[in-house]
């Protein structure tokens, strides 16, 4: 019973912290299709692809952040435009979040392979923000709390450019811009959204004839919460077998005054694999290990992807996109 108490309250306190921070919803599985967190990403398989992906996290914990969303992408103009939809609906607690959003990438070729592009990517949609009153169960209610249902569906734009070829990949990206301007003050339990900043790196490194590692990063800051930073590495095995691990830690990249003092950073390890049982399809799963003082009190995170390329027989891409 002490055991479900303290569960339940961590899980309130940290929720609470976060809806107040990062609002948008974690993935450790970034590397596998970024175009959940950069536009500019749409194309870039050249192929019609399918992903999707869940995500439970802190399981065990009451209210803990749950995540699915689907996406399609593809190429258009000769492979310099790629296009792709993507849904996601977000749980946080009492908070319920869907979006959708139509993506736009002009790809530009830098060599005459194309196997080397820049693109810039635009992202239109629209997100409805909602809380469900029911779960709301404080010990002195507020005036305004909701009793039912509350939500509000509102435009949205996203914008990223990203940078690929044989060897190395670089994004850069921003979303919830125009929600961020929305006027909220009609829906005091929807938490306001904050604009986001993504910037991820990585490279290719050949260690024999089938074994390839890659090292990559994603930093992101929400000028909300604290910034955090991914560090991630794989080891590729014949194109068919990936194993890798990150590390997830909050930094300092510069001053935030706003911020509680006493915050502290919500530290995990990854453990993360991505197998091709055909050519086709490709399946990969990562757990998160919470480290400090979740620890204990949460059952890890697990987080399923899948995704299905749809080969055109006119179609031969001159490299395997590791990207």
């Amino acid at each position: 019973m002490m055991r479900k108490v303290l569960q339940s309250i961590i899980g309130l306190v940290l929720l609470a912290n976060l809806a107040n921070a990062q609002q948008d919803a974690q993935f450790s599985q970034y590397m596998f299709n970024g175009i959940y967190i950069n536009p500019a990403y749409a194309g870039y398989k050249e192929q019609l692809n399918l992903h999707a992906f869940y995500r439970n996290q802190w399981t065990g914990i009451p209210g803990a952040p749950k995540t699915m969303s689907v996406t399609i992408d593809a190429i258009a103009n000769d492979g310099n435009v790629g296009l792709a939809l993507q849904l996601t609906s977000d749980r946080l607690g009492a908070q319920r979040n869907e979006s959708v959003y139509a993506n736009y990438a002009y790809r530009i070729r830098l060599n005459s392979e194309g196997t080397s592009r820049l693109a810039f990517g635009l992202g239109i949609g629209a997100v409805q923000l909602g809380m469900d009153g029911t779960l709301l169960n404080p010990n002195d209610p507020e005036i305004y709390q909701p009793v039912g249902t509350q939500s509000i569906i509102r435009p949205d734009a996203r914008v990223g450019v990203y940078y690929a070829d044989d060897r190395f990949f670089a994004g850069l990206s921003a979303d919830n811009l125009i929600l961020q301007h929305m006027d909220m003050d009609k829906y005091a339990f929807i938490p306001q959204p904050k604009p986001h900043f993504y910037l991820t790196a990585g490279v290719l490194l050949p260690l024999s004839q089938e074994v390839l590692l890659k090292p990559s990063f994603l930093l992101k800051d929400d000028r909300g919460g604290p910034t955090t930073m991914d560090l991630s590495a794989f080891v590729i095995f014949n194109e068919k077998f990936w194993l890798g691990a990150s590390y997830r830690s909050g930094i300092k990249l510069y001053s935030k005054n706003y911020l509680q003092k006493d915050l502290n950073n919500l530290n995990s390890a990854v453990a993360a694999m991505q197998i091709f049982p055909t050519r086709n399809l490709r399946v990969g799963y990562a757990y998160d290990f919470s480290i400090g003082k979740l620890q204990g009190y949460s059952s890890g995170t697990h987080e399923l992807s899948i995704g299905y390329f749809f080969n055109r027989k006119s179609t031969r891409m001159l490299t395997p996109r590791y990207f």
